[in-house]
């Protein structure tokens, strides 16, 4: 397949408005797809290589810029996969202008067309709608295949690419099952205002201690014990503590759900960017272990020997995980349909220096990877998590520090991040210091003021109000907006919507 036809359906999504279009574009090219090479087409529609990350930062993109395009079309997808690979290989000394090589010979047989595919999917910036369920409607639609199942299967494998292969070349997607040591994506939560508003909305309510702290899934078999990150990703090693529980747990094969969080000597919380230096890139564990224990809380099970759950009610998991982990390890929670009762709960949650409380519908099931209304945060303020798009350089004390921050939210339907206005506020001279190093490594571009970044970190913003505005794209801004902290457990991907940013305000303006 050639890399031109990709660039060409991407191009088409990109300018196709209605959903059903967009889904037919991507079919089509689905159809079309060799097996082989099908899971290379899904991450790159997705906005991401099939390698992950492969080692470029953004001063090397933007020097990608100055190659002189090909005239026609001569790359074979398979040809820049493989480019790919090379470029996450080349590691050691003389490793950067190794991969700028690389790169700029992928460069130079590409059109302009491909130029600014393959940039702006290394940017991180690939906007063409392509995101969010689409995606899966079109691996169904190509398949022909109920989208229900591919999107279980998906959630099930952690990955639309290989449940893709599966749908497209007829294997059955019954092979997809929750099984230890494959985490899955967690599920995710939708707000509301009070405890009120959720008990009108469920009734009889699962009510919790919403902690901010770091999102784990806990896989044990036998001895064996794997602890992966809200992003899926490996950190067991960093994490002894939470190992010793996991293994202390009856079952023989178990998958739990919960928060890792360092507390104070006085069982208060440390804010989230504390309990985070405990996941970093280069640990000295030992070490970070004596001076900031972390512990374990777990408030869901979604598999006990041999038996996965995610279909069962809420109910029937918290009784399980009652009789798998000790008292101390639990999450607190409360049952209820009283509103005076469900207050005073989340005032103890508040009082123990915690955000809020999570509450959860008792007979809902666990819907891996979605946001939805069976699990709602119900939070002392409000807060989004919006994606950093640029930072502009301070003055005053803040001189040679990027400061002001521009924040967006995503934007599945049309792809990218809406702008929403800036901040320089809540920001202490630790997280100036990170957020300049950051942004710098982040970097694909800058005028005089402002230098532009590759939209990966994620920020939690504080707000008192949206109030419509005209100097920014989406007609919505912030006010007095603040960090409250950096969410470096999260992706880009997962950051609020602008679609979540107007309900929040049609429901301030109605």
């Amino acid at each position: 397949m050639r890399l031109a036809d990709l660039v060409a359906t991407s191009r088409a999504v990109a300018e196709t408005s209605g959903r059903l279009d967009k889904v037919g574009h991507l079919a089509d090219l689905l159809r079309r797809t060799p097996p082989e090479r099908i899971e290379t087409v899904i991450a790159f529609l997705s906005g991401s290589t099939r390698q992950g990350r492969i080692g470029i930062g953004g001063a090397a993109l933007q020097a990608l810029r100055d190659v002189p395009p090909a005239d026609a079309p001569s790359l074979d997808l398979a040809e820049v996969d493989a480019a790919f690979d090379r470029v996450a290989a080349t590691a050691g000394r003389g490793s950067a202008a190794a991969r700028d090589a690389l790169l700029r010979q992928l460069f130079g047989r590409a059109t302009q067309a491909e130029q600014d595919f393959l940039a702006r999917l290394l940017f991180g910036e690939l906007r063409q709608g392509a995101l969010e369920g689409v995606l899966t409607d079109a691996v169904a639609r190509a398949a022909g295949i109920p989208a229900a199942d591919v999107r279980r299967a998906a959630m099930l494998a952690g990955d639309l690419a290989p449940v893709a292969h599966a749908a497209m070349t007829g294997a059955p997607l019954s092979q997809f099952v929750l099984q230890p040591f494959q985490p899955v994506q967690p599920m995710l939560a939708d707000s509301a205002d009070d405890v009120g508003a959720a008990i009108a909305e469920m009734g009889e309510a699962s009510f919790e201690y919403k902690l901010d702290g770091a999102r784990i899934q806990v896989h044990k078999m036998d001895d064996e014990v794997r602890v992966y990150s809200r992003n899926l990703r490996d950190v067991t090693a960093a994490v002894p503590e939470v190992v010793a529980v996991a293994r202390a747990m009856p079952a023989r094969s178990i998958v739990v759900d919960g928060e890792a969080i360092a507390l104070r000597d006085n069982g208060t919380p440390h804010p989230f960017q504390v309990t985070m230096r405990r996941f970093g890139r280069k640990l000295d564990v030992d070490r970070l272990r004596a001076e900031l224990p972390v512990t374990p809380y777990f408030f869901d099970v979604l598999f006990v020997d041999g038996a996965p759950l995610v279909d069962d009610p809420l109910a029937r998991r918290v009784a399980i995980l009652g009789e798998q982990v000790t008292a101390g390890n639990l999450v607190p929670r409360l049952v209820t349909g009283d509103r005076e009762a469900a207050a005073a709960f989340a005032a103890r949650a508040l009082a123990a220096g915690h955000e809020g409380v999570m509450a959860k519908a008792v007979a809902g099931t666990y819907a891996a990877g979605r946001r939805g209304s069976a699990w709602l945060k119900v939070k002392q303020a409000r807060t989004l998590d919006l994606v950093i798009l640029a930072a502009e350089w301070g003055s005053g004390r803040r001189t040679g520090t990027l400061s002001n921050l521009h924040l967006g939210a995503r934007d599945p339907e049309h792809g990218g991040f809406v702008m929403l206005g800036k901040t320089f506020k809540g920001l202490t001279d630790e997280m100036l210091a990170w957020q300049t190093r950051r942004f710098l490594e982040l970097e694909i571009g800058r005028d005089a003021h402002t230098v532009y970044v590759k939209p990966e970190v994620v920020a939690e913003i504080a707000f008192n109000e949206i109030q419509a505005s005209p100097q920014y794209p989406g007609g919505l801004a912030l006010r007095f907006a603040r960090v409250k902290s950096y969410r470096s457990d999260k992706t880009a991907a997962e950051a609020d919507t602008i679609a979540t940013v107007r309900a929040i305000y049609d429901s301030l303006v109605s």
